[in-house]
């Protein structure tokens, strides 16, 4: 963490790279020192103890307590430096610790701390590893308890897992022994304050402007869709962009394990589902929210992600009353989405002969839009598929869109995402909303 920082003592002069690493070791020694100094002064002082202290207030103080020990121990820095010191105090007090740097910078999706002595984050869609440390195990589990803390969550031993949501929106995933082998593991998902817009990801190349006039006339058209993909390949994204082509004059309820999904509409309602206290009570299951949501009159039900036995009751909805629902899930194509859809209703319990589930799938589900995270690290979609029902007991798909790899370009995937020139079946559908496709999408 210390490494890139060019401080000093005031009177130094050119040194050897040997002599320069001593110096930085000593930095390391400082640093930690007036920190230890800093706390120690906090929590003897009586205003502290006896009254909550707003946080602007503290950062005050913390600054006073570090120019005090600053003064005593005879230690000068260049302006640069202290405030660089100042604001990992004050992170390492208030904040996330070492990694509170990482949070902050636009650029990082991801931070991965595998032990106090190792992270990695996600820059531009590729992993890299940083010269972030914690001082040890039990300095990561005080920051992990920092995190959950506020938001009513506890991980110990006898509960050893934790997924929870910060307040700015972040996703946090907590791992501790004896669970992890390498001490406490935490991640943390950023997402951006400002949900990206379909002209940004036509901008990025994720998607084609044919493929978002055609997707754009699909949601008006409320026709059901699906967003299948791995983790972190964009998926919640490409949702919160299909959901900005709602429109405004109707009721959507959104359903989500942790809430990440933006909607600009007004009128927008939205649940969050509700993990069990520390009596092992008080759980609120995602398929419990979308029994629910049928009862709250939505237009359309928009669920984050099934990952179980809710995709029954999500099948149903849309079969219900509720066109133009949509939902994510995890799969390598618009084929395993079907066949993982069906796992996750055999999880709902309820004993349906396959050929059943097949046909309430082939039913309901109407568009499949598949994104991958490239290898390079961009998202692309590359396939879009339309379920157009069932001959015997095997679900028809029809491409609408594939992608065409053409190639890599100074380290980059080069292709193209076209239309096949399929007409879908659903056109009668569209015409019966008064939306109508350009024949450029739909000629070769």
């Amino acid at each position: 963490m210390f490494t890139n920082r060019p401080a000093m003592r005031k009177e130094t002069t050119a040194k050897s790279p040997q002599q320069s690493q001593v110096n930085i070791d000593d930095l390391r020694r400082d640093f930690l020192r007036i920190r230890d100094s800093v706390q120690k002064t906090l929590l003897s002082s009586n205003t502290t103890r006896e009254k909550k202290i707003e946080p602007e207030e503290m950062r005050k103080e913390i600054e006073a307590s570090v120019n005090q020990f600053l003064q005593e121990e005879n230690l000068l820095y260049n302006f640069g430096t202290r405030e660089k010191l100042l604001e990992w105090i004050i992170g390492d007090i208030l904040g996330y610790g070492p990694i509170e740097p990482l949070l902050k910078d636009p650029d990082i999706t991801e931070v991965m701390v595998n032990g106090y002595n190792q992270v990695y984050v996600e820059r531009f869609g590729l992993i890299e590893s940083t010269n972030v440390k914690f001082e040890s195990d039990a300095h990561l589990m005080r920051v992990i308890d920092r995190i959950v803390s506020p938001i009513g969550r506890r991980v110990h031993e006898s509960s050893p897992m934790v997924d929870a949501r910060l307040p700015n929106g972040y996703r946090v995933n907590a791992t501790i022994p004896p669970l992890s082998m390498t001490g406490p593991i935490l991640t943390i998902r950023k997402f951006a304050a400002r949900p990206f817009t379909a002209q940004e990801l036509v901008a990025n190349n994720t998607m084609s402007l044919q493929l978002v006039l055609f997707l754009r006339a699909c949601v008006k058209a409320n026709i059901n869709i699906t967003v299948s993909g791995g983790t972190g390949s964009g998926k919640t994204t490409l949702l919160n962009v299909l959901s900005s082509f709602i429109p405004e004059n109707q009721r959507v309820i959104t359903i989500e394990d942790t809430a990440e999904l933006q909607l600009s509409q007004d009128h927008v309602v939205r649940l969050e589902k509700r993990p069990a206290n520390i009596e092992g009570k008080g759980e609120i299951t995602i398929r419990q929210l979308v029994i629910n949501a049928l009862r709250m009159r939505p237009d359309r039900i928009v669920v984050g992600e099934c990952r179980g036995g809710e995709a029954l009751d999500m099948l149903q909805a849309m079969n219900t009353g509720h066109d133009g629902s949509m939902t994510t899930v995890h799969s390598n194509s618009p084929r395993d989405t079907l066949r993982r859809i069906e796992t996750m209703v055999l999880m709902a319990g309820m004993d349906l002969p396959l050929k059943a589930i097949r046909e309430q799938i082939a039913s309901s589900i109407e568009l499949i839009i598949q994104i991958d995270r490239i290898h390079d690290g961009t998202r692309k979609v590359v396939k879009v598929s339309e379920v157009q029902g069932m001959e015997g007991e095997t679900i028809v798909l029809q491409d609408l869109f594939v992608f065409k790899h053409l190639g890599i370009q100074e380290g980059k995937v080069v292709g193209e995402l076209k239309s096949t020139g399929l007409r879908p079946q659903f056109v009668s559908k569209l015409a019966a909303h008064n939306v109508q496709l350009p024949d450029s999408l739909v000629d070769k």
